[in-house]
């Protein structure tokens, strides 16, 4: 956006200026700052807007992005917005796909990192230009679905697999913040020494409170009884 989107914004602010009879300065004047014309700038409203405008806008928010994410946070999400198929593919970048696949070891080791590079060749070929299924998607799901209904799955079985790995991502994600969330509730001062299994099973029962209200109170208790011999009946 920063480097290529200037002129696409402009041509749309002037077909939006033109149709609702808006005046647009000229961009070679100079800038003229508030309602004064006594005082003009030294700077063109050309360079106000773009520099001191757009360019400082986009900055700040990549600041602010730079700030919340880590490389790898960003590295997830780039290689996420490749895989998009949306517009034909029109975010389809190899590097970052390849990128994003290196974060994933246990599934993509060298030998299928270079499988996977070749997979991705024949792929976007395949989808810019073979069956027109393809041409009309709008998420990274309708991808996993026609892949699996056009028979592909075996045939970009790596890249099939990526797709997989990025639509659970943003799932285990949530639920890892969930969870980290939800333990302020249960490890409190009163179970401040809680070991890490009664406390995982502690927030199971937290997170899936639809399935356990309706099981009895008097359920558990037997269930608990007869796991093992115990001194007190409960």
């Amino acid at each position: 956006m920063r480097d290529k989107g200037w002129e696409p914004l402009m041509d749309e602010v002037y077909l939006f200026c033109a149709k609702h009879d808006i005046l647009v300065p000229k961009m070679e004047e100079f800038y003229i700052p508030g309602k004064s014309k006594r005082r003009p700038s030294s700077v063109t409203y050309s360079r106000y807007l773009r520099v001191e405008l757009f360019y400082a806008v986009i900055d700040l928010q990549l600041l602010e992005l730079n700030s919340r994410f880590d490389v790898v946070s960003s590295n997830l999400l780039l290689g996420m917005a490749s895989l998009n198929p949306a517009n034909s593919f029109a975010n389809f970048d190899k590097e970052r796909i390849m990128t994003l696949a290196k974060h994933y070891p246990d599934e993509f080791g060298e030998l299928k990192l270079r499988d996977l590079s070749r997979q991705l060749d024949t792929f976007i070929w395949h989808m810019q230009h073979g069956d027109p299924m393809f041409s009309d998607l709008k998420g990274i799901g309708d991808l996993a679905k026609a892949l699996v209904e056009t028979n592909l799955v075996e045939t970009y079985s790596l890249v099939y697999l990526l797709v997989k790995l990025t639509l659970i991502l943003p799932v285990t994600t949530a639920t890892v913040e969930r969870a980290f969330s939800s333990m302020k509730y249960i490890k409190d001062e009163m179970h401040s020494s809680i070991g890490d299994a009664f406390l995982n099973d502690c927030l199971v029962c937290y997170f899936e409170k639809e399935v356990f209200v309706n099981i009895s109170n008097d359920a558990i208790i037997d269930s608990f009884q007869n796991m093992k011999t115990r001194r007190v009946q409960l």
